[in-house]
């Protein structure tokens, strides 16, 4: 019986004390966990040395002159191309400057019967250039705009062919200088990789090619247009500004 009373006063006792101990429970403070700071997009540094690989797709527009002075008509040639290009950049804010060199192999090849001499197939291979350029772009953070200019070689092989048989009748050789314009689009992958699309014109000089005495010589005239996908690596370690 005696511990029968006090359990009940016990529990009564914890009945009594549960409200003013759920008081002092409302009252304390809640800690709220601050929110984190956003965390600013990285800025991309496109100065540094970089080099890497391209390859696309090319044509030369090619056109033949007797001597100089008979059309023997236009041709285009054409076909892929592959190389590499190595070269420095200067950002200063979100203008960026450059120097590149570039050379590729290629093959372009081309042809169409003379409208000089019927009789005779005139044709244009062109298996190397290379461009030495200056950069001037604009930065938009991981994008770069750029355009550029200088100087392109070429390297060719002129033919003539019996139109009837296929048979070779002369060839020549030559190297060829004249000047490139060109623009181009490339998106920072990676703190040290980039990938990107170019676009370049080649003004080649007019050249003079001698044949066999029994072929003469022609001048010919040489414009090319490159497309070309480029993945570029940049030395060294990046920086945020």
């Amino acid at each position: 019986m005696k511990k029968i009373l006090i359990l009940t006063a016990c529990i009564g006792a914890l009945c009594a004390a549960a409200p003013s101990f759920g008081t002092d429970l409302a009252g304390q403070p809640v800690k709220v966990k601050a929110a984190p700071l956003p965390v600013a997009a990285p800025i991309i540094d496109w100065s540094g040395y970089y080099m890497g690989a391209n390859g696309g797709w090319g044509t030369s527009h090619n056109c033949w002159d007797f001597n100089g002075i008979t059309s023997e008509g236009c041709h285009n040639s054409t076909g892929g191309t592959v190389g590499g290009q190595i070269g420095y950049r200067w950002q200063i804010f979100n203008m960026v400057y450059g120097l590149e060199g570039q050379g590729n192999w290629a093959d372009f090849r081309g042809s169409n019967v003379s409208t000089a001499f019927p009789t005779d197939t005139v044709g244009t291979t062109t298996d190397a250039f290379g461009l030495l350029t200056g950069h001037i772009g604009y930065a938009f953070n991981a994008v770069l705009l750029y355009g550029k200019g200088g100087a392109a070689v070429t390297s060719n092989t002129y033919y003539v062919n019996s139109v009837a048989t296929g048979t070779e009748l002369g060839k020549n050789n030559d190297v060829r200088w004249g000047g490139v314009l060109g623009a181009g689009a490339e998106v920072s992958l990676t703190p040290n990789w980039s990938a990107g699309v170019e676009y370049n014109h080649l003004f080649m000089q007019r050249s003079n090619i001698s044949f066999p005495a029994a072929l003469g010589a022609d001048r010919a005239h040489q414009d090319v247009d490159l497309i070309t996908a480029r993945l570029n690596y940049k030395f060294g370690w990046p920086f945020a500004r």
